[in-house]
């Protein structure tokens, strides 16, 4: 072993080679350097773990050329989303809006009044640029917006109810993506969980009877990803407001995923909307800004004039604000709101794949096999029905047809492998009964040809 290590080439040994020096004209000093780097510590580990390993100068330059591709582009990059999964959270949830995207272009290349009120000629207030946006398109009081949502609910709860108890039913106590568990956030905010009810059945006697001198705030958690069947039994918002009142307590409702749109209108189940909250007397409302509202990512607090206030003075506010790029690219969404259901159905990419009809996916089906068909030997494309879903934690039961492309010939891993690993654009399928599929509900149709190029260089 320790021969083998002493055996491995220099990184100054490996750059003087003319083949690889050749790759300088092509890429910066500092991207070759690194690639020779990284290829001699992989080489190092596997020597370690006793493994079998080419140590010659001329193999580690032939890998470093092999690979310099993958070391010279950026880590963060554009991928073909051909999961059929809308709303991917680890694809990056929501496309933007052309628009959204103009915006952020001209905020980030230029100075801008992020926080400068042009007409007085003095320091403004960056939620200014959408707060009114937000009240007009909900008919909330006030708005507030943050970095996620997960921060919207840690600044509600910290700011409303810091060492008192927070009511809530037990079959609401969720946990969302990367371990968010409501009673942990509830413990890092400083209140206090009282739970009331069981996992399947809460009663809105049990929520008078939890009330209490300590009680500062009662919370419903919309489970936007599962659901509960059978012998249930929850209290809708409405009732929960009436007794909150009654007792001088608000009710706060965390919706997750915030809904502008009726989805019933695209085939999807019942999604309560951010309006439907505040109109059955919410006193606080907040819900994501990167999932079925299809924008930023951000987290967007509605509600009344004197408890937004209450929330916007807390010192960690300033900790979780969003940027002038967040800001733009959610301005330019909430602007397409206010033209209609129908521009933002049109012009919003999440709830066009959503609303998408069928006989549309079909025929892109049709014209991606085809392409591919003809100019790809060795494998054949078949398009077949199947079914997409919604993602990112919401509509959890909710399946939509699609049409996919399922690609045919050789090991269905290895080929989605080679397509995952494409050094410029990445295409993610997803496997059923041992063959690769493209759902077309997420592939756009402005994204065809790239995707017929990036499968057709991955399996010749």
């Amino acid at each position: 072993m320790k021969d083998k290590l002493r055996s491995l080439p220099q990184v100054s040994a490996v750059l003087e080679r003319e083949d690889v020096r050749e790759l300088l004209s092509s890429y910066p000093r500092w991207v070759v350097v690194e690639a020779i780097r990284r290829v001699l510590e992989e080489r190092r580990k596997k020597i370690l773990d006793g493994l079998d390993v080419e140590v010659s100068e001329a193999s580690v330059a032939q890998e470093v050329i092999e690979r310099i591709e993958f070391f010279s582009l950026p880590s963060l990059k554009r991928v073909i989303n051909a999961t059929g999964v809308v709303l991917h959270t680890n694809l990056g949830r929501a496309p933007l809006p052309k628009e959204a995207v103009g915006a952020m272009a001209e905020v980030a290349m230029n100075y801008s009044n992020l926080e400068y009120d042009v007409k007085q000629g003095r320091r403004g207030l960056r939620y200014t640029h959408v707060v009114e946006l937000l009240k007009k398109i909900t008919g909330a009081e006030s708005a507030l917006v943050v970095n996620n949502n997960a921060s919207a609910v840690f600044l509600v709860l910290n700011t409303l109810a810091k060492g008192k108890e927070v009511i809530v039913s037990r079959g609401e106590l969720i946990e969302i993506g990367g371990s968010f568990r409501i009673p942990d956030v509830m413990k890092a905010a400083g209140s206090i969980l009282r739970e009331v009810g069981t996992t399947n059945k809460t009663k809105l006697s049990d929520y008078e009877s939890a009330i209490g001198e300590n009680t500062a705030l009662i919370m419903k958690v919309h489970t936007s990803n599962y659901r509960i069947v059978g012998f249930t039994e929850s209290v809708p918002l409405r009732d929960l407001v009436v007794l909150g009142e009654r007792y001088g307590i608000p009710v706060y409702e965390d919706l997750g995923s915030g809904l502008f749109v009726d989805v019933r209108r695209f085939g999807l189940p019942y999604e309560p909307t951010v309006k439907e909250s505040l109109r059955a007397g919410a006193h606080v409302v907040s819900f994501s800004g990167d999932k079925l509202l299809g924008s930023a990512q951000a987290g967007i607090v509605l509600g009344r004039e004197e408890l937004l206030e209450k929330i916007r003075k807390n010192p960690i506010n300033r900790a979780l604000r969003i940027d002038k790029l967040t800001l733009s690219a959610l301005e330019a969404t909430l602007r397409i709101y206010m033209e209609g259901e129908e521009a933002a159905v049109e012009r919003i990419p999440v709830l066009r794949m959503l609303s998408e009809k069928v006989e549309v996916l079909k025929m892109r089906a049709e014209k991606v096999a085809k392409l591919l068909s003809e100019r790809i030997g060795g494998y054949t494309f078949e398009v077949i029905e199947d079914v997409s879903t919604v993602g990112g934690g919401a509509l959890p039961t909710a399946e939509l047809p699609t049409f996919c492309v399922a690609v045919n010939g050789g090991d269905c891993r290895e080929i989605d492998r080679r397509l995952r690993t494409r050094p410029t654009v990445p295409v993610v399928g997803r496997i059923k009964q041992d063959r690769l599929l493209l759902d077309m509900r997420t592939v756009r149709e402005e994204e065809v040809e790239l995707l017929v190029e990036m499968v057709e260089v991955a399996l010749r």
